[in-house]
């Protein structure tokens, strides 16, 4: 595969700049769970967990790395939470409250 040469110098602030936008997760090991650290420009996925390796876990915290091109990652929009996130009116019996304790079972 040959490369583009542009005129850019592949450290220079200008080729950083096309660089994509990778999302860092991070294991450390006191959890199961991996943890969004932070983002980072990197020209590929090789170079990005490098770069996150040595960015985001530099005193041996972490465990695992997982690096995602940030234009792959799909958000809700904080400003209509309710939609996503508040129980949907009429469905009381998703909840515990909505049921009464039957005489004569034990330990309910």
């Amino acid at each position: 595969m040959a490369e583009q040469n542009d005129g850019q110098q592949p450290g220079s602030p200008e080729a950083r700049d096309q660089w994509p936008l990778w999302e860092v997760f991070v294991r450390s090991s006191r959890g199961l769970s991996h943890v969004h650290a932070g983002s980072l420009h990197a020209p590929d996925a090789t170079m990005a967990v490098r770069n996150a390796r040595d960015l985001y876990t530099r005193r041996n915290e972490g465990t695992s790395v997982w690096v995602v091109p940030s234009e792959a990652v799909t958000a809700s929009d904080p400003d209509f939470k309710g939609g996503y996130f508040e129980s949907p009116a009429g469905k009381a019996y998703r909840h515990a409250t909505y049921y009464t304790r039957s005489e004569g079972v034990k330990h309910l």
